[in-house]
Order: C-alpha cells, then structure tokens, then sequence
C-alpha cells in the first residue's frame, strides 16, 4: 500500500473470547504507530463488553452471532461503513464471515491471512494476504500489520478494567473471606476435549493450600461447569472455596487479584493472561506452543496432543487431557510461583462509544 498513514482502520474479529483477546494487541500495536487514526472494531454483541472502553479503539460496532442471515442488519451495517469510509480492514479471523464485513466496510485494502490460516471464502475477499511463519496465534496476529510497515512489537493486552466490575469483585472476596493471596482454578471449557478431571484440579488445589498458603477460588459458567466446581470443593475440603456466578469484566477482575491462575484452553484463561496474572494453562486437542498463555512469565502443560493424526480436537479422546497429571500442572505452578514477578503497567480507564449496527 502506499506511504500515507491511514486515517481510517477497521478490525474484524467477531468472536470467540480468548480469540478477541489475542486480538488486542493488534489494536494498541495501531494505536502507537498511528495515534491520530480512527480504530474501529466489529465483534459480535455478546463478547463486546470484554472490550468496552480500550484505550486503542475509538468504537466498537456490534453484530448478532448470525448477522449474515439477517438482510436488515447487513444493510445497516453497510450504512455505518459508507459513513465511516476506513482506509484499511484487517480480517483477524480468517473465515467468510469477517472477511465478507471487511470486503462490505469499502476498505480499498483489506488485510487477511494466505495460507492456511486464509479459511472459507477469506482469500477471495481480502486482497493483502499475509502467511504468518511466526508460532504463537498473538503473533501470528501481529504479522497481519506488515503491510502497514508495523513489523516489530512488543505484545501488550491493555485489558480495560471498569470501576463496577473491580467494585463487584472486590465485594466478591471480601465476602468469601478471601483478603489476601489466592489462586484461580478455571474447571470449565467450551469443548469437551479440554475439560481436565476434577480430581486432580483438587489435587492442585491442596497443594497450593498446603504449600503456599493460597486458598483456590473456583470458578464456572453454566450449570455443568457449577457442578464440576463443586466436586473440586467437595474434594478440597477447606482448600478451595466456590465462586459465585460472574460476568467476563467480574472474572477479568478477580483475575487481576489472583496470584497465579490455572485453567485449560479458554476464553477465561486468556483474559487472566491479558489481565496481567501469571497462569497455567492445560492443553490436550491444541497446541499449547500457538495457544498457550502467551509471555514468559506463564506456563504451559501438554503432555499428548493429536498433532500429524486425523484427529478432529473438537472430538479428541479425553485422554489427551487425561495424560496430564496433577503433579505436572503443580510443577508449572511451583515454577512461576518461585520466580520474582514483574511488574505489570496499569492500563487507564477510558470511556468509548459503543454501537449496535442492526
């Protein structure tokens, strides 16, 4: 493209959470290099409060999950785009859906990923495409600003943290007695095939309780999720304490607070990393070495994993996760528990707009 910076950028990742927050640095790498743009990001309705008031994003537009069935909302949405005009759309998803928004907004480019990673329809509508080489999906993301002349960053999240979200937590502990250090155990996952065994999430609990004097909170979402927690907590005796039900900006908050977080491969898990707490993540269908808790300070733990088979990791066997045992995830633990920590910046609270566009 050419040498004038754009004034004008959209970012298209419409779902899911861990994914959107993998996304985030692409948003505060834009930002820094070009400070006067207007950034805009379209993400389905139900993740956006993850990401209200980003320091990196003057906007954030919104779509129903299943925006492309319904012709009002495209129409809308092409509305907004005219009037909005970016000179640039970055495709941080690679599917028909979000390339087919970028295409929509008018961006003249339209930055995707080639390859593999170029899924569906996205290599016919995005017409930058960039093959990442690097192995980490965060800088995979990143490589996506080459063509914008952006090819050395530093990640960095800048999770926001609203007031009433810190206040609610806040209230949360302090209700369940829990004043000073402690540990975030993370039981649920949106697949099957990453959900780790209650045992030994009881197991780590005890230690961490035993050890290091750190009581774990469990945390959940869905009626599943609740009765895998309370088996840990029933499990643990006094060692673990079950958390109430939570929003996203609630768990960001308790995360923030925690000393050390432990969970699989899920949204959870990527925003305590995003909110600076040092974590362990569990891993059997994906790759920890791309998905893994990104940065030195955390740890990642596979044992198995269904690499050069057939395997569909949606339907992988239990027993990838299986193959992790409880002493594992709390030599990962011990290990970042014995290092120094770094420091973490804190990322003001800045109010944005935010739109639904049906």
């Amino acid at each position: 493209m050419n040498t004038i910076p754009p004034s004008k950028i959209l970012i298209v990742r419409l779902s899911a959470i861990g994914d959107v927050v993998h996304g985030l640095p692409v948003a505060v790498a834009l930002r820094k290099r070009f400070p006067q743009a207007k950034i805009v990001w379209l993400v389905e309705e139900k993740i956006a409060p993850l990401i209200e008031n980003h320091p990196a994003l003057d906007e954030i537009w919104t779509v129903p999950k299943k925006w492309m069935k319904s012709f009002s909302t495209v129409r809308n949405l092409r509305k907004r785009f005219r009037e909005f005009s970016p000179d640039v759309a970055i495709d941080l998803q690679g599917l028909l859906k979000s390339s087919f928004a970028a295409w929509l907004s008018g961006a003249k480019t339209r930055i995707g990923f080639g390859g593999k990673d170029g899924r569906e329809g996205s290599r016919w509508l995005n017409n930058r495409l960039v093959t990442p080489v690097r192995e980490h999906v965060i800088d995979r993301n990143l490589q996506l600003l080459e063509p914008l002349g952006i090819t050395e960053v530093v990640a960095e999240f800048q999770l926001p943290e609203k007031p009433e979200d810190r206040d609610a937590a806040e209230k949360i502990l302090a209700g369940l007695g829990l004043t000073g250090a402690f540990a975030v155990l993370n039981v649920g996952a949106g697949w099957e095939s990453k959900l780790w065994r209650e045992d030994r999430y009881a197991e780590v609990a005890c230690y961490l309780k035993s050890k290091h004097n750190l009581p774990s909170l469990v945390v959940w979402a869905g009626a599943k999720e609740r009765e895998m927690a309370e088996t840990i907590v029933k499990d643990a005796g006094d060692a673990a304490i079950l958390a109430p039900r939570t929003s996203l900006g609630e768990l960001a908050s308790i995360s923030r607070k925690a000393t050390i977080f432990v969970g699989s491969d899920t949204g959870p898990l990527h925003i305590a990393v995003a909110a600076g707490t040092r974590c362990v993540g569990l891993y059997g269908p994906m790759s920890a070495k791309r998905n893994g808790p990104y940065g030195p300070e955390n740890r990642s733990v596979q044992i198995r994993s269904p690499e050069g088979t057939n395997i569909n990791p949606h339907h992988a066997p239990r027993d990838l996760m299986d193959a992790i045992e409880a002493q594992h995830v709390i030599d990962a633990c011990e290990e970042i528990l014995i290092s120094p920590r770094q420091p973490v910046p804190l990322t003001p609270f800045m109010r944005k707009e935010h739109h639904d566009t049906r």
